[in-house]
């Protein structure tokens, strides 16, 4: 395991010339991180149907924890017993993991929200937890993850401008109790130990999380209230929660280009390939969605030319890989005939192949938008990626 010996810091090497298109290097006390990068999902500790081997291959830099779940299964104080998540998991390489806020939010009538938190019923078994700012950041110090991320309401679509005001002015209060219990935990070994817990990372860094809906006004306000508070990154959330797409990107174009740009600029839970292309051009650097790894489960791929559902009885014959501009273990060994049959067979090999490229192309499109931005030529990248993908399967 990694020796814990670097702060959290963030700089940024490249900037393109015709958008805000950026690429730097975050440093986390369990190993660099280039961006933009793609964060695979790990809820559990675990990324569906992959090997913490299979990531490395890929070269996944950093993955996704999930404080909710990893709360309730197998517990948070199990896990720091046994010397934090990466040790738990046998990932030596960075981790982020998220406050809970979002998966709360998902179990609607499970769920009642205070000032000082929000009671909810286990989707596993019915048992009623309270989780709040404090409790969320003392689960996240047992995880040891390298970065933290403030706990949030993410506030509903659709919202009217009340209700997302209301939503935004809990998520700003939460965000500064969130901050002052993380540096008590650091700071303080009493109340650590009066948490339970030991601290195995106290290089955590902590990001706040912008909200505000659909109304700029409330996403400014939102993010001049985290500025005053001070955070090592800042993310947007509260998209990609059924709102129209272009409503989406309006909201990027708006916001992200006002976040300070000393520090990492990280789009949660977004998106498809052609989300993060446009995010990056707003000056985003990190995002993680469950798309790959959910979609390849369910026989959807995504390639260079568009996406396949390899369901289709038109793959039956089709001896052709996934797709030949990809060098991932799949599409080198395996033909598309092969994998709707085992999808179509209910074969579990089916779900790590499938899961295996679709990370796999997430990934290469990142190295791919790194290097387009280093060499200057974003904005030519980002028009030929989307009219391949647009294109379709011949």
């Amino acid at each position: 395991m990694r020796t814990i010996n670097k702060p959290f810091s963030f700089e940024v090497l490249a900037k393109d010339r015709e958008t805000g298109a950026r690429t730097g290097r975050i440093t986390t006390a369990h190993g660099d991180i280039e961006t933009p990068v793609f964060m695979p999902v790990g809820t559990q500790g675990t990324v569906k149907a992959l090997t913490q081997s299979m990531l490395e291959a890929m070269s996944a830099q950093i993955i996704l924890g999930n404080t909710y779940h990893l709360y309730l299964r197998p517990t948070h104080t199990l896990i720091n017993q046994l010397g934090g998540l990466h040790k738990f998991m046998a990932w030596p390489h960075a981790i982020l993991t998220d406050s809970g806020g979002f998966q709360v939010f998902s179990l609607g009538a499970l769920r009642k929200l205070s000032e000082e938190g929000v009671a909810f019923q286990s989707h596993i078994d019915g048992s009623r937890h309270f989780l709040t700012p404090e409790t969320s950041m003392e689960i996240q110090a047992a995880l040891g993850s390298d970065i933290v991320m403030c706990f949030d309401e993410c506030t509903p679509f659709p919202a009217t401008r009340d209700q997302a005001r209301t939503s935004m002015e809990l998520t700003s209060r939460w965000a500064r109790r969130s901050k002052a219990q993380l540096r008590k935990l650091h700071g303080d070994g009493e109340v650590a130990a009066l948490a339970n817990l030991q601290i195995v990372n106290p290089t955590q860094a902590l990001f706040g999380i912008n909200q505000g809906s659909m109304f700029f006004d409330l996403r400014e306000q939102s993010l001049n209230d985290l500025v005053d508070i001070g955070f090592d990154g800042y993310a947007i959330g509260g998209l990609s929660v059924g709102e129209d797409k272009q409503v989406m990107y309006s909201v990027i174009h708006h916001i992200a280009p006002k976040f300070p740009a000393d520090h990492p600029r990280y789009l949660m839970g977004v998106g498809t390939p052609e989300d993060i292309v446009e995010a990056v051009a707003q000056g985003v650097d990190m995002f993680d969605c469950v798309m790959p790894t959910r979609n390849a489960r369910n026989g959807n791929l995504f390639t260079s030319r568009g996406r396949i559902n390899i369901k289709n009885a038109r793959y039956k014959t089709d001896d052709r890989p996934l797709d030949e501009a990809c060098q991932c273990a799949t599409c080198q060994r395996y033909s598309r005939a092969y994998l709707r049959h085992l999808y179509m067979s209910g074969e579990i090999l089916a779900a790590v192949l499938s899961s295996l490229h679709n990370i796999r192309f997430y990934l290469d499109t990142m190295e791919r938008i790194r290097q387009a931005i280093w060499l200057g030529a974003f904005k030519e990248f980002h028009k030929s990626f989307l009219a391949d993908l647009s294109r379709g399967q011949e």
